[in-house]
């Protein structure tokens, strides 16, 4: 059930998925394909690999929790910490903002005392998030910048970048 005061502090003009604030940090170009639905995952084999590492990892919790059909936490512990579960730590950045996004946005929503963990089972590594001072407004402009981004006619110029060789974008990238 949604509550009037989340309505009024999050426009449904800024929320958006974790793999969109993903995305933003990882290729503005593939979150520009993606947010006008156009899904190359289903062809990767990495792609495949981490939904496997996140399937069979932590069984016992209860995964994939959605909220307001926005957000997909990969499971919530008992000690009011968020996982997010990930294959590799290779770009940790986009991962880390995925998870304060949703710290951020359960916040607006009236939930406190709550941090995150990124857990990279196959790596045997755990990184502890928390929402920071300055990170409202580092969230409210990346929100604003994934809204730009969707809103172009046109996706974002290709930027060659080490990760190309293995996105499932790649071939719609460079034709």
């Amino acid at each position: 059930m949604r509550s009037e005061t989340m309505d009024t502090q999050i426009p449904t003009s800024l929320r958006f998925t974790g793999s969109q604030v993903n995305y933003y940090f990882i290729c503005k170009k593939k979150l520009w394909y993606f947010s006008h639905g156009i899904s190359m995952e289903h062809t990767s084999d990495a792609v495949y690999l981490g939904k496997l590492i996140h399937e069979t990892s932590y069984e016992r919790e209860k995964k994939e929790v959605e909220i307001d059909g926005t957000i997909k936490i990969d499971f919530i512990g008992k000690d009011r910490v968020i996982h997010e579960v990930k294959k590799s730590d290779s770009v940790e950045e986009p991962h880390i903002w995925q998870l304060k996004y949703y710290l951020w946005y359960l916040k607006q929503k009236g939930v406190e005392g709550i941090t995150g963990k990124i857990n990279y089972p196959k790596l045997r590594k755990t990184l502890d998030v928390f929402l920071e001072p300055g990170d409202d407004e580092k969230i409210q402009a990346i929100l604003t910048g994934i809204k730009g981004i969707m809103d172009a006619e046109l996706p974002p110029p290709a930027e060659r970048m080490k990760m190309c060789k293995n996105c499932s974008y790649g071939d719609m990238c460079w034709i």
